[in-house]
């Protein structure tokens, strides 16, 4: 299919209920409970099959429908996460056109005013690669939303140039560790190097820290013997239906147990 038809199909897919969102279980390193999960979406295209994120937002944002798009992600995680018990957390990936747009903290803080989830329990996810865009505008959007009760974490930390001058700027809760950061942990003396530095650090400015693509039973156990708080992958659980989330944490094995 041409890039312009494939363009222009994503606007009635949004209309045809074909972009799905699936949730990837997040897990606490110290019992093993199903503590959140992050939303993420897909494409259901009806010819070529499934589309992850990464390109679904490429072709949304070729389209000029990034806007439209997060929104009906972030309103269909919303209406999924309001049946989970209130232990349970739900983190959102905000673009860079959201961030940029100087009414997106009072316009996200109206839409989730009016779901039944609380912002203490959503954490906005963003990326390096969003904040090499407008600094200034990122932190005081995320300032706004943080003193209105939501969490923010930084995304994908280690993917890019891992600028540490994010860490000292932003108004930040969390990091999550790009998989990248947990490969070769801890077999590779040089990773594991850096992967106790970053815990460090993380733990000298008071930020969580969530690894990512954990798909190793020996990488679980270095990671949280190294002070590792929370992480995902798919050693535990790939991406899922919110159904499927909240049987997981029913579960004797989503309580911690086994």
């Amino acid at each position: 299919m041409k890039e312009s038809a494939l363009d222009s199909d994503l606007l009635s897919a949004l209309d045809r209920s074909e972009i799905e969102v699936l949730f990837q279980p997040q897990f606490s390193g110290s019992t093993g409970a199903v503590v959140g999960a992050e939303a993420l979406s897909r494409w259901k295209h009806p010819t070529l099959g499934e589309i992850g994120a990464r390109d679904l937002f490429a072709i949304a944002e070729r389209a000029a429908l990034v806007a439209p798009l997060s929104r009906h992600v972030v309103a269909r995680a919303l209406e999924n996460a309001a049946a989970w018990p209130e232990e349970l957390s739900l983190s959102l990936n905000i673009t860079p056109e959201e961030l940029g747009n100087p009414r997106f903290a009072a316009d996200f803080a109206e839409l989730i005013g009016r779901s039944e989830i609380a912002p203490s329990r959503l954490m906005l996810e963003i990326t390096e690669d969003l904040l090499l865009r407008n600094l200034k505008q990122a932190s005081e959007a995320l300032g706004a939303l943080r003193s209105l009760g939501f969490r923010t974490a930084l995304d994908d930390f280690g993917a890019g140039f891992c600028n540490f001058r994010y860490l000292r700027e932003l108004p930040l809760d969390a990091i999550k560790l790009d998989k990248i950061m947990v490969e070769g942990v801890p077999g590779d003396p040089k990773a594991l190097a850096v992967f106790r530095a970053i815990i460090a650090l993380a733990r000298a400015l008071e930020l969580d820290v969530y690894a990512e693509g954990i798909e190793s039973e020996i990488q679980r156990v270095a990671i949280i013997s190294e002070g590792c708080e929370y992480w995902q992958g798919f050693l535990r659980a790939q991406p899922m239906k919110s159904e499927q989330v909240l049987a997981l944490a029913r579960t004797a094995r989503g309580r911690g147990h086994g």
